[in-house]
């Protein structure tokens, strides 16, 4: 049976390597990218402004579902509003939505929870690669992406603005996850598998932002 699929979108190297894959599965079609995003116009996983995803939709050759949610969002708004979204797609023929959570059980859990009743499936391509590996098969396939948001708690601050590469990894050592994935850094990809041109992304400072250093971006 063919599967027809919505990536959840925030912009960053696991999502769009969870595209990636996810295109090179057989009988898979990715109609678009669905991404929440503040009433503020950021991105709500990020705050990385909401011209960028736009940028990546375009040089991917994609359309793009924006969600708006208030910030703060409590979880029923956000589960209410995703949901209705979600029941627009299925009735446009989805099936499905891919993710790219990497190893996270509950986060997995929860996305599920969140679709049951909807009629679309929850779809993992990455999940329970080991990361380390995984890291180096993004960046061997052409993966770019910049560390726009970091936890100051689990990460130097210091790598906001850097270029997520092999060099940045090792710097941070077997402590940190090299993807991320336990919310220690956020990035944005400018380019990688299945763009037709690079995202401009220029960082021209920092700022401080409940709690996490953001990258401030030009482009």
């Amino acid at each position: 049976m063919s599967t027809r699929a919505w990536m959840s979108w925030s912009g960053g190297k696991d999502g769009a390597f969870a595209l990636a894959t996810a295109r090179r599965t057989p009988g898979t079609e990715i109609a678009g990218l669905h991404t929440t995003v503040l009433a503020t116009g950021e991105v709500a996983a990020s705050f990385v402004p909401r011209r960028f995803v736009e940028a990546q939709a375009a040089a991917l050759g994609m359309p793009l579902e924006t969600v708006e949610l208030p910030s703060p969002c409590p979880n029923d708004v956000y589960e209410q509003r995703t949901r209705a979204s979600w029941a627009r797609l299925r009735d446009g023929g989805a099936t499905a939505v891919l993710y790219g959570d990497l190893f996270l059980a509950d986060i997995r859990a929860y996305r599920e929870q969140a679709l049951a009743g909807t009629g679309l499936d929850a779809r993992f391509p990455l999940f329970g690669r080991p990361t380390g590996p995984l890291a180096h098969a993004m960046l061997d396939r052409g993966v770019r992406a910049l560390v726009v948001c970091a936890d100051p708690a689990r990460v130097p601050a210091e790598i906001v603005g850097r270029v997520w590469d092999a060099a940045l990894i090792r710097e941070l050592g077997a402590g940190v996850d090299p993807c991320g994935e336990n919310g220690e850094f956020h990035t944005l990809v400018t380019d990688g598998p299945g763009f037709a041109r690079p995202v401009a992304a220029r960082v021209t400072g920092t700022a401080e932002r409940e709690g996490f250093v953001t990258a401030t971006l030009d482009g």
